[in-house]
């Protein structure tokens, strides 16, 4: 029994896509680069996905309508200078468990398949301390002439620090198992918000080693949204500081 439950919404013929990755992550970075992409660039769904292994829940949009925890894939053709045809999994949630994971992104990748995808590319965030102004973005990859491909877009390999945890990486561990290539972009986040300038960062970088362009503009805006929101609660972490740091003063002059 499949742990995915695939939904067919319309019959498409792709011609060798590229498989993208995007679910929910750290700082939502990779979700909201790949939604950019969609919305930008006109991307069709042509699937849905349930499975019991996602969360036992379903989320309240803002009107107060529900909305139910699944994956979504998307298809582009012709994109950029290539005219690649493009295959995109986005959604509201990974699987819960570590066997879930294992069970859906295998399901996932042996329908993907069907559509004789050469490449994976993941997208997700890579953990920082503090927030920083030009977030960077760093690559792994399943061979040699991947990690090249990184170096010449100037993006950091990441090496012997830790795994890629969830669908990221285990997309390419299972897909590197079958003989089709693939890379992973993480940007730089804190992951305590949906950081919209790392996902500005790492899509970027994708449409460089993709070669086809995208407008910004609406990502730049959301991460000046931030950043402001950022400046504003460290301003009010300075001022909680600062009246703490006063009043000890002031009781210090009561004393001798």
């Amino acid at each position: 029994m499949n742990a995915a439950e695939i939904n067919v919404l319309e019959e498409i013929e792709l011609e060798n896509p590229i498989f993208i990755e995007a679910l929910p992550g750290l700082g939502h970075v990779g979700k909201l680069a790949a939604d950019h992409m969609i919305d930008e660039l006109g991307a069709t769904k042509f699937a849905e996905i349930y499975s019991p292994t996602f969360p036992p829940q379903v989320l309240i949009k803002e009107d107060g309508i529900i909305e139910n925890m699944f994956n979504e894939l998307y298809y582009l053709k012709n994109v950029g200078e290539d005219n690649l045809d493009l295959i995109i999994l986005v959604g509201n949630t990974q699987a819960l468990s570590p066997e879930g994971q294992y069970l859906v992104c295998k399901d996932i990748l042996d329908f993907v398949k069907g559509y004789n995808i050469d490449r994976i590319y993941t997208l997700g965030g890579m953990a920082i301390p503090q927030p920083v102004e030009n977030p960077k973005v760093y690559g792994a990859a399943t061979n040699e002439a991947n990690i090249e491909l990184l170096k010449e877009a100037e993006i950091e390999i990441r090496s012997n620090d830790g795994g890629i945890v969830g669908a990221s990486g285990l997309f390419l561990g299972l897909a590197v198992r079958q003989g089709i290539q693939g890379t992973c972009l993480m940007g730089e986040t804190p992951g305590y918000f949906i950081d919209a300038e790392s996902a500005e960062a790492i899509l970027k970088k994708l449409s460089l080693l993709l070669n086809f362009e995208i407008n910004v503009d609406k990502l730049d805006e959301r991460a000046e949204e931030t950043r402001q929101m950022i400046a504003k609660a460290q301003q009010m972490e300075q001022d909680l500081i600062n009246r703490a740091n006063a009043g000890n003063a002031d009781d210090l002059r009561y004393i001798g």
